[in-house]
């Protein structure tokens, strides 16, 4: 086991399922033996604003918080989530950003301006992006809710935790009855890559 910490960021909007997805690949870490961090910023989540969740593993690890310019992995639920966190990732690393867009309170009531060009920012920000529509792959499978499943299965491509360690934490972080699910969309993810 290497001394390396390895960072990960997730972002999104309040109801996308970040701290699940936060606790998934936590648990999935521990699972393969390292000494795991989290830390959740809500803001104003239950009124659809930004959430991030900071997950850092490693041998042995100190603080939940992801120092600017660190992570390895980016991991976005919404896309332009994907643009106000960019500062957090390390030159080089990987960017996993859902193609959703949801537009916030501000930018409804007149008071800001969703950006333009959503994609070829995020293009242009990340040497490496994976950028697909997980919501319309969760679509697909049946449940809007496995959105944030898919996406850690296209995440996980990027960090070297083993698939087992991956599938055990779904099965011990999602209720019984929909980890059957939840595994099929992780795999649906990883085959996005």
């Amino acid at each position: 086991m290497s001394s390396q910490i390895v960072s990960v960021v997730l972002a999104g909007v309040g109801g996308q399922g970040i701290l699940l997805a936060s606790e998934i690949i936590a648990q999935a870490a521990m699972n393969a033996g390292f000494d795991v961090k989290t830390n959740e910023v809500h803001g104003m989540a239950q009124r659809g604003g930004s959430v991030i969740g900071q997950i850092r593993y490693g041998k042995e690890v100190y603080s939940p918080i992801v120092a600017k310019g660190t992570a390895q992995v980016l991991c976005s639920l919404e896309q332009s989530e994907a643009l106000r966190y960019a500062d957090y990732l390390a030159p080089g690393a990987l960017a996993v950003v859902n193609a959703q867009q949801i537009i916030p309170v501000t930018v409804s009531m007149g008071a800001a301006q969703y950006p333009d060009n959503v994609e070829q920012k995020l293009r242009d920000q990340y040497g490496r992006l994976i950028y697909f529509d997980a919501s319309k792959k969760a679509v697909e499978l049946g449940n809007i809710r496995t959105a944030n499943v898919v996406l850690l299965g296209a995440l996980s491509t990027g960090l070297d935790l083993p698939l087992e360690a991956w599938h055990k934490a779904i099965e011990s972080c999602v209720k019984s009855q929909y980890v059957e699910l939840n595994l099929k969309a992780f795999e649906e993810g990883r085959k996005m890559v």
